[in-house]
């Protein structure tokens, strides 16, 4: 995710532009339209002396039905970036509570249980995030043994797998007397959450736009674009190419960013900063419960630009 800070630097916000994926694929497109309708100009002007003309009215109608589509469709894609936000954010509150409920139930003298819970959680959020990409990775999983690590590879969906170990901590730790049935009643829920987000995220990540919107609205858009410079090639002449280029540079943004956030749990420029979010969680937890982690390497960003 790129990180700014609003209404400072506006030319230096806009020249960062370039560097984005996203603004690059745009800009090939782009050239091409401005291509071809260059060419087109210098056809119809030298060799048929303006004389292809379509009314310009048929154009604004059009414009009209594209316009709204594309409403349609950014409006879809940031909603399900702010639910991917919203549920990564009752993720960490969820997480904050768990670990302070933990914290002021299990006894004070028990350290390795707490650690051993905390190590749970901060690697239940370092799973999900690589679980909602291409599958979690080992290597960034905290303090597991190799045969820890041999029970993970078993499972293919290893979020459940480590809620499942929490649960089955917490439950011999109520059978032992160590908590009552009050304090277990008190936790239920927080553990609950932790795959209900879960849930959440995977409907997001595995439900994008129907595929019909996502083809019909590049195909109006390339339609339009091309059919454009008819309309606009007598009253303008040469000056079609930029006009032409410009309405198709803001039309195919506008659609590029919305598939861009659709799936906001990836590692696009603006995609969520679900790695950062997972290691806030993890120092969080293991902060309140009061046990060190000795992990001491410091996280790096991933992949996310920082713009000052």
């Amino acid at each position: 995710m790129i990180v700014y800070e609003a209404n400072k630097n506006f030319l230096k916000d806009i020249t960062h532009l370039t560097s984005s994926w996203t603004m690059r694929q745009m800009l090939r497109g782009t050239l091409t339209v401005a291509a071809l309708t260059t060419l087109f100009c210098v056809v119809v002007i030298e060799l048929f002396n303006s004389e292809i003309h379509i009314p310009s009215n048929i154009f604004s109608l059009l414009g009209i039905v594209l316009s709204i589509l594309l409403v349609f469709r950014t409006n879809t894609a940031y909603d399900r970036w702010w639910e991917g936000r919203k549920q990564w954010g009752s993720l960490v509150n969820n997480c904050r509570n768990l670990a302070v409920t933990i914290h002021a139930t299990f006894p004070e003298e028990d350290k390795s249980t707490r650690r051993e819970l905390a190590i749970l959680i901060a690697n239940f959020c370092i799973a999900l995030k690589e679980h909602l990409r291409k599958g979690t990775r080992m290597e960034e999983l905290i303090h597991v043994s190799s045969r820890e690590v041999e029970a993970y590879q078993k499972r293919n969906h290893i979020p459940n797998y480590i809620v499942t170990l929490i649960h089955q901590k917490v439950q011999a730790v109520y059978r032992s007397g160590a908590i009552s049935g009050a304090d277990l009643r008190n936790l239920k829920p927080h553990l609950q959450s932790l795959l209900d987000i879960a849930g959440a995220c995977e409907r997001i990540k595995k439900t994008p736009i129907p595929f019909s919107y996502s083809v019909y609205i590049k195909l109006l858009i390339l339609s339009y674009s091309l059919m454009l410079p008819f309309g606009l090639i007598r009253d303008f002449g040469y000056f079609t190419i930029p006009l032409v280029t410009f309405i198709f540079f803001t039309f195919v943004g506008i659609e590029m960013m919305g598939a861009e956030i659709e799936d906001p749990f990836g590692l696009d420029c603006n995609d969520l900063p679900t790695g950062d979010i997972a290691h806030t969680i993890k120092n969080n937890v293991f902060e309140i419960l009061e046990v060190p982690h000795g992990d001491h390497v410091e996280h790096k960003t991933e992949l996310y630009e920082k713009v000052f």
